[in-house]
């Protein structure tokens, strides 16, 4: 017989105070036993029955995340299995009688204790006990709160008491009996069913993502490839037509110049500040999507999402920002219109280069369609890596801070350096969008792109005399990490095809890391006295 204890909003124990009222109610028993005392019920004990765990619907699982401190409970009574379970309602209805006539009885199956709202959630038709969960409570005022305790603090999908998230490794999840099945198929119930549909773990990651961005919903996947594709197959039609911009990652452009054709998908490619250009595609064109980074890979251009969302949303048009170099922490693009945000979580919200995923925020309405198509897909993220997401998560703000600083120093060094021809950083002065990225940034990113004054054999020289720097093809983790994108990514298309795209080769991507600033100063100040 499991016994738990629930604290009510007085937040004392009555064990600990004498003379205060104390109830047991007992699964064997139609009501509560006897309590001694004439004060005011300050905390209750339950016993449940020994498969009490198992019994708990999905979503109260998710709100009950410390026993000791538990939100919201729902059960089935094992002396009881005809009754089902009640609605919301109706528990609410039984507690606040409990809670104001002390000699009532009170009969199970369902209990709702600690003062918090309830709420009956219609999802797909089941009937479910929810939790009013605000994605920014009032005591995490900040983003750094907010990626250390977001999904966490207040509840989360897994029951323990445990201050970092366990991880759930299961490939499907069962059913009791065919009635449960029957229920859950009929919509009365709910359940992940399948490791590919859903996880615990993966849904923390989810829920902290969606109070970072603001988000109503956020879908993680297996890279951010994953979630780029997959986002375009699902809102965009067969034969349907989509904007984007020149200066993008290179593996997103291939696919929408060679994989979306053969849907008879056409795509309209723009400069990132081409407003006109904007206009006059969603005017001729049924535009389903304007798809672009902001700030852009390698040149780190900057879009101004206002404008764009703006002008798109009067056509009909979906807005959707890559803001992989900006982070959540500094661009909420979301705020400024954007309909959605992708994210590869394998940059900064990760930020240890030791694991791979991707992200898609906005309204669940449109996150539900394009989680549709990848549970169909597949490119399910790993439960294992979602923990080292939300691990890397708790301190973000702290490597980002360290990363936008030294990034921003480092840009005006190069930038007044005679060995560098020029500097790509959207918090330097010379930058085209510099005022579009101080009004809709906070911070101007980690990365910065910039030329050597000299051919590719010079820049070479350069980048192989750093010592701190890994020669890589990522960024945003806590090690600095440097590549030529004329050799990293396109290297197969020769020198005149790589200069249509921008791709000099002499151009130099570095990501600064997490080091000492004076550190990696000193290593780029040597390499360039190596040149």
């Amino acid at each position: 017989m499991a016994v738990l204890s629930f604290q009510s909003p007085t937040n004392f124990s009555a064990s600990s105070i004498p003379g205060s009222s104390r109830r047991r109610f007992d699964s064997t028993a139609g009501s509560p036993s006897s309590f001694t005392g004439d004060g005011p019920i300050s905390s209750m004990i339950l016993r449940f029955p020994p498969n009490f765990v198992r019994q708990l619907s999905i979503k109260a699982r998710r709100n009950c995340s410390n026993i000791g401190v538990a939100q919201i409970v729902a059960a089935k009574w094992s002396n009881n299995p005809s009754s089902g379970l009640q609605s919301a309602a109706a528990a609410a209805s039984s507690v606040s009688a409990a809670a104001s006539a002390p000699a009532a009885a009170v009969t199970p199956p369902v209990v709702a204790l600690n003062g918090v709202d309830e709420e009956v959630v219609a999802a797909e038709g089941a009937r479910e006990i929810g939790l009013k969960k605000d994605s920014k409570p009032s005591f995490l005022s900040s983003d750094g709160s907010l990626t250390v305790h977001a999904g966490e603090r207040l509840g989360r999908g897994i029951v323990t008491d445990a201050i970092t998230t366990p991880v759930v490794n299961t490939s499907a999840y069962f059913f009791n009996k065919t009635a449960d099945l029957l229920d859950f198929k009929e919509k009365r119930s709910v359940s992940f069913e399948y490791g590919r549909y859903g996880n615990p773990t993966t849904i923390v990651l989810e829920e902290k993502i969606s109070a970072l961005e603001g988000a109503e919903s956020t879908l993680v996947m297996a890279s951010g490839m994953c979630a780029s594709t997959v986002m375009l197959l699902a809102l965009v039609p067969a034969g349907g037509h989509i904007v984007t911009t020149t200066d993008c990652y290179r593996k997103t452009r291939i696919f929408m110049e060679n994989f979306l054709p053969k849907m008879g998908i056409t795509v309209t490619v723009i400069d990132p500040a081409d407003i006109a250009g904007l206009e006059a595609a969603v005017n001729k064109y049924q535009v389903s999507l304007f798809f672009t980074e902001s700030p852009t890979n390698p040149f780190l251009r900057c879009v101004d999402i206002e404008l764009v969302s703006e002008i798109c949303h009067k056509r009909g048009t979906l807005v959707c920002i890559d803001g992989t170099f900006a982070t959540p922490l500094n661009q909420k693009a979301l705020a400024f219109g954007a309909d959605l945000v992708v994210h590869s979580l394998t940059k900064y919200i990760g930020g240890h280069n030791d694991v791979l995923g991707g992200c898609i925020c906005g309204p669940l309405k449109i996150v539900s369609e394009i989680r549709n198509l990848h549970h169909v897909l597949g490119g399910t993220l790993n439960p294992n890596a979602a923990y080292l997401m939300i691990r890397g998560m708790k301190t973000m703000h702290l490597r980002v801070q360290q990363q936008n600083s030294t990034a921003s120093r480092m840009a005006e060094i190069l930038e007044a350096h005679p060995k560098v021809s020029h500097v790509y950083y959207p918090g330097l002065a010379s930058h085209p969008e510099h005022h579009i990225a101080k009004r809709q940034m906070t911070g101007f990113g980690g990365v910065v792109s910039f030329e050597i004054d000299g051919d590719i054999e010079r820049t070479i020289k350069f980048v192989d005399s750093l010592k701190i720097p890994y020669i890589a093809p990522s960024f945003g983790g806590c090690e600095s990490i440097v590549d030529q994108p004329a050799i990293m990514s396109y290297w197969d298309l020769t020198q005149e095809e790589r200069l249509k795209y921008g791709i000099k080769d002499n151009l130099v991507r570095f990501s600064f890391g997490v080091e000492d600033f004076e550190d990696v100063k000193a290593d780029v100040l040597q390499a360039l006295e190596a040149i």
